[in-house]
């Protein structure tokens, strides 16, 4: 090895060597890491700072249990010990003989259910509260898929407005391609794996009803900052709610164990102010109305696949990979597939309908021109070259008829 580096360097520099460099490491990541905006803090040792009055009590509820055990820690270690000390056998003490006391086994059963009794009065009024979800102002529907979120503005201001919220952290800097700059972006990066393309936006001082449900396996919908975790199922509908007392953008993940990119579906929650968020809704209302082009217009293959490759982008490569390859045993390789390479219709219908008992979820929510241009870009990317090369957003709109 010494030859190898060179006679200057041994095995006793390498090793010095290798420990500095560790060192030095560890203290750029440590110079580097700073609290993430809307999420945890750097050596956080408690909850997340309360936005609603819903978190609030939580946190009240908390503390008070926390002291509540520190009292009955130090008591039962205070008489633990006395016993021990004052009762010792060098001081000549002798231990009592009997079978029984019924004091004592009043004792230890009424004093904690005092205690619990008590500690439940302090707790029920939260606990009903965080079940009223009545009365709302603005009811969104949160559906977990493997692995995004999808939002639709059921009731109140915003309602129509539909979107798919997808984490956005490029899958360099989390697999650490072209190291080490991949690994310099992400140190450098304050919202890693908590970043997306489209947060949840409401407005500050309203009641903000969501309902939960998945696609495809259980989800939890979690934002610590709210106070606010609920299981999203499949085959059922649960709900919850906020009201964030402050403007602000805050951040949460799913919080159910869920596959294979579980820790790759961050929540993000935009708290606008009033006037923020109707001009919102107003521009996403536009933008939405911009993507829904003539579904008439027929386009070139070059134009599709141009516009293919976005939304591939943004909705399929977590699964199916940059490459089309797929995960083997998990997701299926889109490079010479049957489906692909095959009839058009099947493909079509796949996107719509997704497919049942898989992870494959329905892109329905997509606009025709962006379905046509993912299926066209599909079909001639890599070294896929199928018969039908092109897919007209007319003929996306004639299978949603079906």
């Amino acid at each position: 090895m010494a030859r190898f580096f060179g006679d200057s360097m041994t095995l006793k520099n390498l090793r010095q060597a290798g420990v500095t460099a560790a060192l030095g490491g560890w203290a750029g990541i440590a110079a580097a890491v700073s609290d993430m905006p809307g999420g945890p803090g750097v050596n956080q040792w408690n909850l997340a700072a309360p936005a609603t009055s819903i978190a609030q009590g939580q946190h009240s509820i908390h503390n008070l249990l926390m002291w509540v055990c520190v009292v009955i820690f130090v008591a039962v270690f205070a008489v633990m010990f006395y016993s021990m000390f004052a009762h010792r056998k060098s001081k000549g003490a002798k231990s009592a003989d009997f079978h029984e006391s019924t004091s004592v086994e009043i004792a230890w059963t009424v004093v904690p259910f005092i205690i619990v009794v008590a500690l439940g009065v302090v707790a029920t009024g939260d606990l009903v509260a965080q079940k009223d979800t009545s009365n709302s102002d603005i009811t969104v529907k949160a559906t977990g898929y493997q692995w995004k979120w999808g939002y639709d503005y059921l009731k109140g201001e915003g309602e129509g407005i539909s979107m798919l919220s997808t984490l956005t952290t490029p899958r360099e800097q989390i697999e650490d391609r072209n190291f080490p700059d991949a690994r310099a972006k992400r140190e450098q990066n304050p919202t890693y794996l908590m970043e997306v393309d489209n947060a949840l936006v409401v407005p500050v001082g309203k009641k903000i009803r969501v309902i939960t449900t998945a696609n495809d396996v259980i989800h939890a919908w979690m934002v610590p900052a709210f106070g606010v975790k609920q299981d999203a199922i499949p085959g059922f509908v649960r709900d919850t709610w906020f009201r964030a007392d402050k403007v602000g953008v805050f951040r949460g993940q799913c919080a159910e164990l869920c596959g294979k990119n579980h820790a790759f579906m961050p929540i993000v929650v935009d708290v606008k102010s009033e006037a923020d968020y109707r001009t919102w809704v107003e521009g996403k209302k536009k933008e939405m109305l911009a993507r829904q082009d003539d579904p008439a217009k027929e386009w070139q293959v070059a134009d599709l696949q141009a516009r293919g490759e976005k939304v591939y982008a943004a909705n399929c490569v977590a699964c199916h990979q940059p490459t089309g390859k797929g995960v083997a045993g998990a997701f299926p390789a889109l490079e010479g597939s049957k489906l692909v390479l095959g009839p058009q219709d099947d493909q079509i219908a796949l996107l719509l309908k997704g497919k049942a008992g898989t992870s494959m979820a329905s892109f329905k929510q997509l606009s025709d021109t962006e379905l046509a241009a993912v299926l066209t870009y599909t079909r001639n990317a890599w070294t896929n070259k199928a018969e039908d090369n092109i897919v007209q957003p007319r003929e996306v709109l004639a299978a949603r008829g079906k």
